[in-house]
């Protein structure tokens, strides 16, 4: 297997995202009701970013929402293998006083369950820490791979979500870490 490298990118580098790989089955998703997480067999065919269009699951929405998060003062990170990105997180500080977001973290299909969104996790802490964050906010995909890491990272949903977030992502389930 290839060894991984992770580094802080430049703006300039966000197109990159184009190289992520997000396809994956999943066939547990979840839903808070009542404040609990509650799990239901789905079936969801997640393709991979399209080249085409401007539309939710396109390349230049994926670029338009990264660079939003940039210019915001966010922070991108990148895991790569023989100089391809097969990882990107995004870190979003002081979204409110002292509490920074998990913006976005992709793993490439061919590279989960490798130790990859943990490394990248980890890094976005570390800095979030560095900027004075005393916990961590991320609205997850509601699937089961998702939320199982995000709670193996200390991720803990059952949140109160913040109002702008949720308006954007209703379906996601918002959690928190304490940092």
């Amino acid at each position: 297997m290839t060894e991984i490298s992770y580094r802080w990118m430049q703006p300039e580098e966000v197109s990159r995202v184009s190289e992520i790989d997000r396809r994956e089955l999943v066939a547990t998703g979840y839903v808070m009701e009542e404040g609990k997480l509650k799990a239901m067999d789905v079936d969801w065919d997640v393709p991979n970013w399209s080249a085409e269009g401007e539309g939710e699951h396109t390349i230049s929405r994926r670029i338009a929402f990264c660079q939003d998060h940039l210019q915001r003062g966010g922070r991108m990170i990148g895991a790569f293998a023989d100089e391809n990105l097969v990882g990107l997180g995004i870190l979003t500080p002081n979204i409110r006083p002292g509490l920074a977001q998990l913006a976005s973290l992709h793993v490439s299909d061919g590279y989960r369950r490798m130790g990859v969104a943990a490394r990248l996790t980890r890094e976005m802490v570390e800095l979030a820490r560095q900027g004075g964050a005393q916990e961590m906010y991320v609205s997850a995909t509601p699937s089961d791979s998702a939320v199982r890491f995000y709670r193996s990272q200390g991720f803990e949903p059952g949140v109160e979500p913040l109002p702008e977030l949720y308006e954007l992502e209703p379906e996601d389930i918002h959690m928190i870490k304490q940092l």
